[in-house]
């Protein structure tokens, strides 16, 4: 198995989080691109093209290294939903999903540096909100500020009581690194876990 570098192309805290759960040693580093969604791309195609694109960033710069990258892109009748960033693109993103299906597609992608292999995947989980009154999304908002979470919904904390339903293969892509799949393709990089 290898001992070479593992980073992760991220300084997002809940994807540093979820990779310690596996006990391997790794760095982070951003990886510094612009996450603009393209004309007519299709919402899972955002999220794997920047997983990609993130993960070659950083193993541009680290030419020894097993580079992660990861991207997630919310959807709501159709429309990507970013991270609300406000109180009030929160509040309009919590009303609009109150009683809805929503997708979160989770890109993960392992590059291998040396070689310039790359393999990625998306995973996909539906959750299905509760029906939110304007009293429950204020009490939720002032708890738990899930700004910078697409959806606004931390499900990782009390956004789980928002939520109805959570329908995948991988529970943690909804946090924003799908563990189970990372896993076989750190495997296939030569990474084994435990």
């Amino acid at each position: 198995m290898t001992q070479r570098p593992l980073i992760l192309a991220s300084t997002s805290p809940y994807r540093r989080e979820l990779l310690q759960r596996l006990g391997l040693a790794f760095d982070t580093e951003a990886p510094g691109v612009d996450e603009a969604p393209l004309t007519g791309e299709l919402p899972e195609a955002t999220a794997l093209r920047l997983a990609r694109l993130k993960a070659a960033a950083v193993a541009a710069r680290h030419p020894a290294a097993l580079v992660i990258g990861s991207d997630q892109v919310a959807v709501l009748d159709g429309s990507a939903l970013g991270k609300p960033l406000t109180h009030a693109a929160a509040v309009r993103q919590l009303q609009l999903a109150s009683g809805k299906s929503m997708l979160f597609h989770t890109a993960v992608c392992v590059h291998d540096a040396a070689s310039g292999d790359a393999a990625a995947e998306v995973v996909t989980v539906r959750v299905r909100f509760r029906r939110l009154s304007a009293d429950q999304i204020e009490r939720y908002l002032e708890r738990e500020k899930p700004y910078d979470c697409a959806g606004s919904a931390k499900v990782e904390g009390l956004g789980i009581s928002l939520l109805e339903s959570v329908d995948s293969d991988d529970p943690t892509a909804l946090i924003g690194l799908p563990l189970i799949r990372l896993v076989t393709l750190l495997a296939r990089a030569g990474v084994g876990v435990p």
